[in-house]
């Protein structure tokens, strides 16, 4: 017999304890991935190992073959670094406040600093060395893992993501959604291209942003649910705080 407290939680009327339930699934399911890989990374798993390395040496011998191609790659990786999505966060929850939605601001700049800080943190405790690689076409200082280009990617775009989507239609939302996939993706693969990452350190990083994500997401709506009586809402398909398309409603139709 089910205790009652899960048999709540689990209850269709009680909406919110489900969907944090599942939220909570969610995250831990990400977690295990993401903590295994950095155990298997530890104890110098072999074929983790002949994966990262053998990924590493293919993408090199390409690199030093065609001087071009590193080029462009470097530009990306320049123009995608986190200060480019921390910047972008902080101008998002700028105009977010200016446009009445502080605590959708609030969720904003919790989730990018939040990130971060796990980022260092995780790089110092698991110590990893990047790539030595003959004839190195780029550098990059501190330890490997999780890419803090990939992480910072992940949580910079789906923070820009679910934040507009109140104020996106389907058809806007579908390209951003598609252009924030394309912008994670390249990021990690220029990481590991330019000989700087590890295979596994960009897995890492955009597994631990989507899990940071969905660990701010499932806080503010237990927040925004309990504190504010708001309904229910879907993240995914209506943005972290659907009011904000309100709010933008009546501001755009208020006499002036």
């Amino acid at each position: 017999m089910q205790p009652t407290w899960w048999r709540q939680r689990l209850d269709p009327d009680q909406r919110l304890g489900l969907r944090l339930t599942l939220a909570a699934a969610a995250v831990i399911i990400l977690a295990v991935p993401f903590t295994l890989l950095a155990l298997l990374i530890e104890a110098a798993w072999n074929p983790l190992r002949e994966v990262d390395e053998g990924t590493a040496g293919r993408l090199h011998r390409y690199a030093l073959a065609h001087p071009a191609w590193v080029r462009l790659l470097d530009d990306w990786t320049r123009v995608f670094q986190p200060w480019t999505f921390r910047v972008l966060v902080l101008l998002l929850a700028a105009w977010l406040v200016y446009r009445g939605a502080p605590r959708l601001a609030a969720w904003a700049v919790t989730t990018i600093v939040t990130g971060g800080i796990l980022g260092v943190v995780l790089k110092d405790v698991v110590g990893r060395a990047r790539p030595h690689l003959p004839d190195p076409v780029s550098h990059a200082p501190g330890a490997s893992f999780p890419s803090g280009h990939a992480l910072t990617a992940t949580l910079g775009c789906g923070v820009l993501l679910l934040a507009l989507l109140p104020v996106l239609g389907r058809r806007a939302y579908a390209w951003a959604a598609a252009g924030s996939a394309v912008i994670v993706a390249v990021t990690a693969y220029t990481r590991v291209a330019l000989g700087v990452h590890w295979l596994s350190d960009v897995v890492g990083g955009i597994v631990l942003g989507v899990a940071v994500l969905m660990a701010t997401t499932a806080a503010f709506e237990t927040w925004r649910r309990r504190d504010k009586g708001r309904p229910p809402a879907s993240p995914v398909r209506e943005g972290v705080e659907p009011e904000a398309a309100e709010v933008e409603h009546m501001r755009r139709n208020a006499p002036r």
